[in-house]
């Protein structure tokens, strides 16, 4: 039986994976994943296992940053911008797409065109697996959080 064709997004997150050594497994879901409660409900765990890959932007520089959250979680942007040493802001969806590759929704941890400095949820790291979105709204991979921050290199922030 042939495999199915994967979106060029997922093929990146995969080969990305891949290149840092980390092992994953994407899974297609059957319904849309966009939202954390979403992609919990369709891998069935908690929704704080759902890692939400956000971006924001620098106020001061511009510059991208990429904050791993706990889908139970929300970012506080105060706490945030210091830990990111300025303020900053939520930016549109052309920003998040040219900085990352991925359309909203399907932005995952993995697999952006370029490297952005990652910050991860201490939350997450109390789970033995975690789930994050593989490149589409339809496509997640399974992984241990700690894991994930070691190959990111993420700063682990209290959020």
């Amino acid at each position: 039986m042939d495999e199915p064709i994967l979106p060029d997004a997922v093929r990146r997150v995969e080969m990305d994976a891949m290149s840092r050594g980390l092992a994953i497994h994407v899974v297609k879901t059957r319904t849309v994943a966009r939202t954390a409660v979403e992609a919990a409900e369709a891998v069935g765990v908690e929704v704080g296992q759902i890692v939400k890959s956000l971006v924001f932007r620098g106020s001061e520089t511009g510059s991208p940053f990429l904050i791993l959250v706990s889908g139970a979680n929300r970012v506080n942007e105060k706490r945030a911008a210091g830990f990111i040493g300025e303020p900053i802001e939520r930016p549109d969806a052309d920003f998040v797409r040219q900085a990352t590759g991925f359309a909203i929704g399907g932005v995952s941890p993995l697999g952006s065109t370029a490297p952005l400095p990652a910050f991860m949820d201490r939350a997450l790291l109390a789970f033995p697996v975690v789930w994050a979105a593989a490149g589409t709204p339809f496509h997640v991979f399974e992984t241990a959080p700690g894991h994930l921050r070691e190959v990111l290199e993420a700063t682990v922030v209290d959020l």
